[in-house]
């Protein structure tokens, strides 16, 4: 939906343009903001301001209500200065992939924009710069939920380069969505990796004032520089405030509310580390050290995988194909990990046809155990593999590595079984 006639010729008049400041009187209300981009969702009569305090109003224009315009909107360029490396301090490097956090505000017309060049990332965050020299690049720029398997094949490589190259530790920014599913991929990926490889998001988005863009990222930094640690985690709010942060395994790790600032947790394990309100970083878990050596990742992805969620009532016939053409299916069954009686021949089929079938839970806290009753103990003969206490989204992308990363099916199911990142332990973990 695009303005009325009316409207467009009202703004046209007054040379009103996308970024310009303007006065809308209207009924003896006045409104100051910066004009927005009109969207499909907007009445042809309404004109959305940017105010100064970050928010957007709608405002209806009727044929009384007048328009100025106070400024009119800067042309914004790239801006890729060149900032003198402090020696001393170490180098991160952040590799932008998009989402939110990823967004650069231009204050001139108040909107948000992907990142334009290197510089805008880092600008956003200008403190960072006094905890380590920063270099950055936009490797993509995609809303999270378009992230794929190449996204993740690439996003390891660019990684592995910037180590090899000397970085004392990665960020990188990347939309909330699917943010768990990247940190597991980057997890088997990267391997013993050593050098921290955190990713971070955004809830709010930068243009609001309870925004956590910055606050996250910079964070991030303080992990990075301050640990000492390797591995791949993902650093988040973990209370509704502005200065506490947890430090999560990348496989370990899931979104658990859709706006909340504390949105993401650890399943079945103890956050790896908490920085707190003076910026120390406190570690909870024997974390391994930061170490040297070249990384060559193992970016191989077998993609004839698939995930699903067991329901009450679940049928066989509607499911056969997918069993009968996958190479490897990931079922977050009920509790203990359980599907119906009916399903149990079909798991049967797929296995022997060579299909690896893997059990997690759909509850995510707690072990799968299919001892305990007698649908369980079927399912066990019918040849399904249990991966105990690993959360299902972070199963379907071992599936996927370990089937395009060992030689037999035997051998897949063993890594299925083993811990490689942190994905799985043989005890259950409860804090106190």
């Amino acid at each position: 939906m695009s303005y009325s006639d009316s409207l467009s010729k009202k703004l046209e008049s007054v040379g009103a343009t996308e970024g310009s400041k303007l006065s809308v009187d209207r009924d003896g209300r006045t409104f100051v903001g910066t004009l927005m981009p009109h969207h499909e969702f907007s009445a042809p009569d309404i004109v959305i301001l940017k105010m100064k305090s970050g928010y957007n109003v709608g405002v209806k224009v009727t044929d009384s209500t007048s328009i100025t315009v106070l400024e009119q909107p800067a042309e914004r360029v790239p801006r890729d200065t060149k900032v003198e490396v402090r020696p001393g301090l170490p180098k991160l490097v952040l590799i932008g992939t998009g989402g939110t956090i990823a967004s650069y505000v231009d204050y001139r017309t108040g909107a948000v924009h992907p990142a334009l060049s290197t510089s805008d990332m880092v600008n956003a965050v200008p403190e960072i710069r006094e905890v380590a020299n920063i270099d950055a690049r936009v490797l993509f720029s995609i809303f999270s939920e378009n992230m794929d398997v190449h996204h993740w094949q690439e996003l390891a490589s660019a990684v592995a380069d910037e180590i090899n190259s000397g970085a004392d530790g990665v960020i990188i920014p990347h939309g909330t969505d699917t943010m768990g599913y990247t940190a597991a991929a980057l997890s088997f990926m990267l391997g013993d990796v050593g050098r921290p490889v955190v990713l971070v998001g955004a809830q709010r988005s930068s243009d609001r004032p309870s925004s956590d863009a910055s606050s996250n990222l910079m964070a991030c930094a303080r992990f990075c520089t301050q640990s000492k640690r390797s591995g791949v985690y993902v650093v988040m709010h973990d209370t509704l405030g502005d200065d506490s942060f947890a430090v999560h395994f990348g496989t370990r790790v899931r979104k658990m509310h859709t706006s909340r600032r504390d949105a993401f947790h650890s399943i079945n394990s103890l956050p790896a580390a908490h920085i707190g309100r003076d910026g120390k970083v406190e570690l909870k878990c024997d974390l391994p050290a930061a170490h040297g050596g070249t990384i060559v990742p193992k970016t191989g992805m077998e993609r004839s995988c698939v995930l699903l969620q067991y329901y009450p009532g679940m049928d066989p016939y509607l499911f056969e194909d997918v069993f009968m053409k996958s190479k490897g299916v990931v079922i977050a069954g009920s509790g203990l990990g359980h599907v119906n009686s009916g399903m149990i021949p079909l798991l049967r089929r797929a296995t022997e046809n060579g299909t690896i079938v893997v059990i997690t839970s759909q509850c995510l806290n707690g072990r799968t155990n299919l001892n305990v009753y007698n649908t369980g103990r079927d399912m066990l003969a019918a040849g399904v593999v249990t991966v105990y206490d690993m959360i299902p989204e972070t199963a379907y992308v071992k599936l996927m590595w370990v089937l395009a990363n060992s030689s037999s099916r035997e051998e897949a199911v063993e890594m299925m079984r083993t811990p490689l990142a942190a994905e799985l332990s043989d005890r259950r973990v409860i804090d106190e």
